[in-house]
Formats: C-alpha cells, sequence, structure tokens
C-alpha cells in the first residue's frame, strides 16, 4: 500500500508478549516533499526517512521499558520516531508523551495509535533548539540512538535538563557512536549521575547489538 510520495509497509514487532502493529516507511530510500515540508523544515534528504524504519536501538529500549516501574512516572520519549517504545508504554497504560522534530512523526503516530487500538498518544512536534514550556516537566526522559551528528549533545542536553524534574532519570540507547561520549559528558556537568550497561538479551534482532543502555539521573 503507497501513500502520496512514500511506499510503505506494516509490520509486527513483539516486545515480550505485546504484538505492536506499525506502518513504517519501506525502506531508506523514500524521500518527498510534495507540500515543501522538507525545505522548511531544514532537515536534509538523505535524513530525512530516517524517522520512519524501526531501529535497533529502538527495539532494544522498548525491551528494557517492558518490566521498567512506571508508577505515578510522568515519560517523555524525544525524538520518538516511528514511536515503537511509546506506543508499547501506551500499551502499560504509562502517562506518555511523544516528541520529534519530524513534520510526518504525527501523521504515523496517529495511524500507528489506531492500529494498535490505544488511545491518542500526546504529541508535540519540536526542535531541541525550542524551550517549549507548554510541555512542562517529566519524572522520566526516553530515547534511541539520538546523538549522531555533532552538536546533538549539546543541544539534546540542554533540552532535557530544561524538561526533567528535580528528581528524575533518563534512559537513553544507542549504537556507541562518537558523539555519545560528549552527551555523557554534558550531562555529568549539568548535574546527572551516569552509569551504562549493556542489555541482557538481544535474541529479537536480526544482529548482534554492542551498544548500551545509558542511564542518568538526578536527586
Amino acid at each position: 500500500m503507497n501513500v502520496p510520495g512514500y511506499r510503505i509497509r506494516y509490520q509486527t514487532v513483539e516486545i515480550g508478549n505485546l504484538d505492536i502493529h506499525l506502518r513504517t516507511l519501506r525502506d531508506l530510500n523514500q524521500y518527498s516533499d510534495e507540500s515543501g515540508m522538507a525545505a522548511r523544515s531544514d532537515i536534509p534528504p538523505a535524513s530525512w526517512p530516517l524517522f520512519g524504519v524501526v531501529w535497533a536501538s529502538s527495539q532494544v529500549l522498548a525491551n528494557y521499558m517492558l518490566e521498567f516501574d512506571i508508577e505515578r512516572l510522568r515519560i517523555l520519549e524525544v525524538g520518538c520516531g516511528i514511536g515503537l517504545t511509546s506506543l508499547m508504554l501506551s500499551h502499560r497504560q504509562a502517562d506518555i508523551t511523544a516528541t520529534d522534530r519530524h513534520p510526518e512523526v504525527a501523521g504515523f503516530l496517529e495511524i500507528n495509535t489506531r492500529l494498535n487500538g490505544l488511545e491518542t498518544i500526546p504529541y508535540h512536534q519540536c526542535d531541541w533548539k525550542d524551550q517549549n514550556d507548554h510541555m512542562g516537566q517529566f519524572d522520566l526522559i526516553l530515547g534511541s540512538d539520538l546523538v549522531y551528528e555533532p552538536g546533538h549533545a549539546e543541544l539534546l542536553s540542554a533540552f532535557i535538563d530544561h524538561h526533567a524534574r528535580a528528581r528524575s532519570e533518563v534512559v537513553t540507547v544507542g549504537p556507541g557512536r562518537r558523539e555519545q561520549s560528549r552527551f555523557n559528558q554534558c550531562m555529568t556537568d549539568l548535574g546527572y549521575r551516569h552509569w551504562y550497561e549493556s542489555p541482557e538479551d538481544t535474541s529479537y534482532l536480526e544482529a548482534p547489538f554492542r551498544g548500551r543502555i545509558q542511564h542518568y539521573s538526578r536527586t
């Protein structure tokens, strides 16, 4: 099935005993700018389709959060992309808000929410440069494969710090990109304690995962 400008696919991702149904881009060769959104968003064509596929880091994050204690937590997913973790947490009836800068994310998230029979997930399209004070602050902030370009570490750490409550935790997953160490330092400089772990089981992935689950906390 196609949508204007894109070839898409439907797939089901298993997260524990949950089946998450997704409409995604067929591959990373999809690009469309019929309405001029790409030009206005300042997202280069090569990066345009990155939001629309399921990445290994997002699967690791979703699986990790499946058993995470979310009771009474207000949760924010940063750079949610296709929304796998937000959809899984919505299945768990979490207080989850999703954000991304990509103008196509909202439409895909709305459809994927309906595919899974879930209530609407609060969503904000925003850039890490924005303050977005209307979103408020959160107890737990999540994200996967977020820092992959120079300058991302500084922008993301400032954005997270602006939206993190005085007592808060941040959990990110990444494949070990060069910018990760810079982000770790930025978070430490902001007063967060940092530690990491390797996922215990990634047998659900098609290839070995050499990345880590990063934790940052502030009390």
